[in-house]
C-alpha cells in the first residue's frame, strides 16, 4: 500500500516570542517534514517577525529558536511564503529577514532561496491549493 502525501501549509501569524505559537509551529513543521510530508509555511501579520535577523531574547529570558529556521532546507522545507503587505505594514523588507536557502538536488545541488515574497492575493491562491492548513 503506497503512502499518501498531503500538502500541509503552516500559517504563522504571531510574533516569535510571548506565546508558544511560533515555537510549536516550527516543531510541528520539522516533525511533518521528517515524515516526508509536503510542507510549506506562510508568514503573515506579526508572524513575519519570526524570520527577522538579529533576534536577541536574553532580556526576555527565553531561548532564541530563530536559528532553527536555517535548518528547514535540510528537511526539504523549501516553500516559505512571506506576505509582502505584512512586511510593508511593519516597516520591514526582505533584507530584514534571515537568508534561508536550500540545495536543489535536481539542479546539481544549486543553492536557492527558500523565501518567496508574495502578495495577499497570491498567498490566497497558494492556500487554496493546500489540502491541510494549520494556523498558529
Amino acid at each position: 500500500m503506497s503512502e499518501v502525501i498531503k500538502k500541509f501549509m503552516y500559517v504563522n501569524r504571531k510574533a516569535p516570542y510571548g506565546t508558544i505559537y511560533a515555537l510549536e509551529s516550527l516543531e510541528v513543521v520539522l516533525i511533518g517534514a521528517a515524515f516526508d510530508q509536503d510542507v510549506s509555511l506562510a508568514f503573515i501579520d506579526d508572524g513575519v517577525f519570526q524570520l527577522t535577523t538579529g533576534q536577541d531574547t536574553k532580556d526576555a529570558g527565553m531561548k532564541n529558536f530563530s536559528p532553527t529556521y536555517s535548518a528547514l532546507g535540510d528537511y526539504d522545507v523549501t516553500k516559505i511564503y512571506v506576505e509582502k503587505e505584512s512586511l510593508e505594514e511593519r516597516g520591514l523588507t526582505l533584507d530584514d529577514l534571515q537568508d534561508l536557502k536550500y540545495e536543489d538536488e535536481d539542479e546539481d545541488w544549486a543553492e536557492k532561496d527558500s523565501i518567496r515574497l508574495v502578495s495577499r492575493e497570491e498567498l490566497a491562491q497558494v492556500m487554496d491549493e493546500q489540502e491541510i492548513l494549520l494556523s498558529f
